[in-house]
């Protein structure tokens, strides 16, 4: 698995970690590794990956920063 870090300024409280969590929890293959006030870590099967976790961040009203931290 791989680890990437991803940048999102809106989510800020419990409440938004929340919705992100709830919007990224069923995707196969992935796993919340971290997650605090605007930033979130998880762990991917495959690099494709990423983009199906933006997009679900997206999708539950939030916006990724451009300057994410790739490891």
């Amino acid at each position: 698995m791989k680890e990437i870090k991803i940048n999102v300024p809106g989510m800020q409280s419990t409440h938004c970690q929340m919705r992100v969590n709830n919007a990224i929890k069923e995707i196969a293959g992935v796993r919340i590794q971290n997650m605090e006030a605007g930033k979130l870590t998880v762990s991917v099967t495959s690099d494709s990956m990423k983009d199906e976790v933006v997009n679900a961040i997206e999708k539950a009203g939030y916006t990724v920063s451009a300057e994410d931290d790739n490891n």
